[in-house]
């Protein structure tokens, strides 16, 4: 799960900086002008904002792990591609084992 964190943090990233660096923005206005240029990209926009909706009810609903917000931070802050491995990831570290159950 941590190597899928991984690469949902640094993938993604790779083109948000080669689109900064054509002179590109991450401001809301133009990152949704640049996210919603044609019909494609529109709806794997709204896709995965409503996939990342789902993750943070989710998150905030059941709260498997410490600090869920911070999960929803980084979702919104990073991506969901980063902040859902890696809350699958404490997710299950912070399940007992089939040894650690107590009677």
């Amino acid at each position: 799960m941590r190597a899928l964190a991984a690469l949902g943090l640094l993938l993604p990233w790779m083109f948000y900086g080669f689109h900064l660096a054509q002179g590109g923005s991450l401001a809301p206005a133009g990152f949704m002008a640049a996210a919603t240029v044609n019909e494609v990209s529109k709806a794997i926009t709204v896709d995965v904002y409503l996939a990342a909706l789902a993750f943070a009810a989710w998150v905030l609903q059941e709260r498997g792990v410490r600090r869920p917000w911070l999960y929803v931070l980084l979702c919104f802050g990073v991506g969901l591609s980063f902040a859902l491995p890696l809350y699958l990831a404490a997710r299950f570290a912070a399940r007992p084992g089939p040894g650690d159950a107590r009677v």
